[in-house]
């Protein structure tokens, strides 16, 4: 699963890099809980949590069914 998830965030990370920021997976739990972090510009961001679930969430979701949610860490 955690080579699926990170083909889905390739998918993701060019968006993310041409505003300054990035996305580093960190952990996937056997129950499906994605952690990621977000790097760069997004660190800091008030939109963050937007781009966390419109995006990030989203894609890796539609990618990987068996993801049941996806947090910032």
């Amino acid at each position: 699963m955690r080579e699926k998830i990170e083909a889905a965030l390739k998918k993701i990370r060019p968006s993310l890099q041409a505003d300054g920021g990035d996305v580093e997976l960190v952990d996937v739990s056997a129950d499906g809980i994605v952690k990621v972090r977000l790097k760069g510009a997004c660190s800091g961001c008030p939109m963050s949590q937007m781009t966390l679930t419109a995006g990030v969430e989203k894609v890796i979701r539609q990618e990987v069914p068996e993801v049941k949610k996806v947090i910032a860490v």
